[in-house]
């Protein structure tokens, strides 16, 4: 895993970094990168791994297999050494869900209520999908294709998210003139959250582990020595504004979602980074992957990465997010669009290919 969990990537400077078996010349995501790469290369029916901004998501779509994150609180993170206590979950992965499904009755807590809603709505937000800076992996037409087509047209709803969350969460305009300026592809109300997020995982981080680290100074590898140091000696930023933002994004996203809703996003921006990344390239990919991740972060709702297949030797994924402590329902869901996902997949790259 990387070190202290402080990073996405999977890279390891002192033990080797583990083969993504779905593209060996990639990354294969990170920090549980161990778990996912033993579940994609069939050495494990199952593993667990830790999730805290996208510590099994991440790897769940680079090694094309399925990753949930759970809803925050909903499984025991007892005897797991802290990263940050607001954000951290325990998650697990598997390469069909089958077998998801078998390990999620032992881990999740049985429903109250046995009956599984159908879901009403289905956000497929296009704005989302423009932070991959590309359409041509054609998951925003493949998940538009697959839910209307299951559930039908009138449960797609396609609006913006950035906007939503812009005119729901007040607290979000003292900090959007500063994330209004990337030239990258984003969504700068987003950015926000991300940036909310990272901020107070940052501080738990340095709560839980600042002493330990200034103590026995360790050897961290490269990008994740600077990440900690900055993490340590960094001031905490208005922490009432902060935590007033995480309500207020959690209240908007409930109200969005609903009981019986579903939020369908990118799981990561794009492919997986290759293998030693220029550094400036790979941050302005993690400052996009961390838009995403944190919309289930910063409200702890739960999320499932689904591997949709291949394509140009890369892996593709993408997520459903359900309310807070809906993970049955989001499990529900997945199983029931799942073989409609695969023909759509199927049907808009062979077409793509033959238009070539």
């Amino acid at each position: 895993m990387d070190e202290m969990a402080y990073s996405i990537n999977g890279e390891n400077a002192h033990y080797g970094t583990p083969t993504n078996p779905c593209a060996p010349d990639r990354v294969p995501g990170g920090s549980s990168s161990g778990s996912a790469v033993a579940v994609a290369a069939k050495l494990v029916d199952f593993a667990l791994g830790t999730d805290t901004g996208g510590s099994v998501r991440v790897p769940a779509a680079y090694c094309g297999i399925f990753g949930l994150r759970p809803s925050h609180g909903v499984v025991s993170t007892e005897n797991v050494t802290p990263m940050s206590q607001m954000f951290d979950t325990v998650g697990w992965f598997a390469r069909d869900l089958s077998t998801f499904s078998r390990v999620s009755n032992v881990l999740l807590p049985l429903p109250a209520d046995n009956t599984i809603k159908q879901p009403t709505q289905f956000t497929i937000p296009k704005d989302c999908f423009e932070i991959l800076g590309s359409l041509k992996d054609q998951t925003y037409q493949i998940l538009n294709a697959s839910v209307a087509k299951r559930f039908g047209s009138d449960a797609v709803d396609n609006r913006n998210l950035g906007e939503f969350v812009s005119n729901n969460v007040p607290t979000i305009g003292k900090f959007i003139s500063d994330f209004s300026k990337s030239e990258a592809p984003s969504v700068p109300a987003l950015s926000v959250i991300s940036y909310v997020m990272r901020c107070l995982q940052r501080s738990e981080f340095k709560a839980n582990h600042a002493e330990w680290v200034n103590t026995v100074k360790p050897k961290l590898g490269p990008g994740i020595q600077e990440r900690v140091h900055e993490a340590i000696t960094s001031e905490d930023g208005p922490m009432e504004d902060f935590h007033a933002l995480k309500t207020e994004f959690k209240s908007a996203l409930s109200a969005l979602i609903k009981d019986d809703g579903i939020l369908a996003i990118p799981t990561v921006p794009g492919s997986p980074p290759k293998l030693r990344m220029e550094a400036a390239a790979l941050e302005n990919f993690r400052a996009r992957a961390f838009s995403l991740l944190s919309i289930a972060g910063l409200s702890g709702f739960c999320q499932l990465s689904i591997p949709l297949g291949v394509r140009d030797g890369v892996p593709v994924s993408v997520s459903l997010v359900a309310r807070h402590g809906a993970d049955w329902f989001l499990l529900s869901v997945a199983q029931e669009l799942y073989e409609t996902l695969q023909e759509e997949t199927k049907k808009a790259w062979s077409s793509s290919k033959s238009s070539l």
